[in-house]
């Protein structure tokens, strides 16, 4: 896996693939064209990291900072070594869980991204509904913030009131769903 653009273009990073399933570099491309006007200077959140590809690539295109977040010890370590690697400055690496962790946060972000484990059938937990139901997450996003997350492509979560969802996207087998905060 190798980075896109910016600083750090073609760079490879360290995948801990046992555990995670990075974004794919066709689907980073087009997010990131899509994005790319928020990114430069932007404070971003980059929740259930994994390997930390969304986040560094930010990094490496301009972003300000980048705080990481994944509960799993292998794949924070991984986004350690990985922001060392690359020389990348103002990434914060934090293992926690992540819903918890979303309840604990304050500041702003203007960039949060998630990309939860997929919801693949009736038992399974949804971590999308859970993370879009806490109310803290929309008080964490800036005002005109992008809240970006990937779903299964087959699974449609509820959007609850407090996000507006401006585009969804089909990359192969994920979604990428694009939501706003609305002021309450």
């Amino acid at each position: 896996m190798r980075i896109i653009a910016g600083s750090a273009k073609r760079r490879e990073i360290k995948v801990p693939k046992a555990v995670v399933r990075p974004t794919t570099d066709r689907t980073r491309e087009a997010l990131f064209s899509m994005i790319h006007a928020y990114v430069e200077s932007a404070k971003v959140l980059d929740l259930f990291a994994g390997a930390g590809s969304l986040g560094i690539e930010a990094l490496s295109r301009g972003a300000a900072s980048c705080d990481f977040v994944d509960m799993n010890k292998i794949c924070t370590m991984c986004v350690q070594e990985n922001l060392q690697k690359l020389d990348l400055r103002g990434g914060v690496v934090v293992t926690a869980d992540v819903l918890g962790h979303v309840k604990r946060l304050s500041g702003q972000y203007d960039i949060i991204f998630a990309d939860p484990p997929y919801y693949k059938k009736p038992g399974d937990r949804d971590f999308v509904s859970e993370l879009l139901a806490e109310e803290n997450l929309a008080q964490i996003l800036a005002v005109d913030g992008l809240l970006i997350v990937e779903v299964d492509a087959k699974h449609s979560p509820d959007v609850p009131k407090q996000w507006k969802q401006l585009d969804k996207r089909r990359y192969g087998s994920c979604v990428i769903m694009f939501l706003q905060r609305i002021e309450m």
